[in-house]
């Protein structure tokens, strides 16, 4: 596997993960139990918010890794021809 087919797979895969915990996460704060959210300390939270919301911004940061090195990878090849 090329590393630009891996970087590829790698963006696919953040993506679907940023919309999933992204729907979570806007479930979560924005939702209709929006007033039930759990208080800091409180047991499924990390420091007052739902796991899914660390989860969006650490798959964000993947998608952004990703498509840096796609982008590197295009110069790069641009500069080789």
């Amino acid at each position: 596997m090329s590393l630009k087919r891996a970087m590829q797979v790698i963006l696919a895969i953040a993506l679907f993960g940023a919309s999933f915990s992204g729907a979570l996460t806007y479930k979560e704060l924005f939702g209709r139990s929006a007033a039930a959210c759990p208080t800091v300390g409180a047991p499924g939270t990390v420091f007052g918010y739902p796991a899914c919301v660390y989860g969006f911004f650490m798959y964000v940061i993947i998608v952004i890794v990703a498509m840096l090195g796609l982008a590197s990878e295009a110069r790069r090849e641009d500069a080789a021809t």
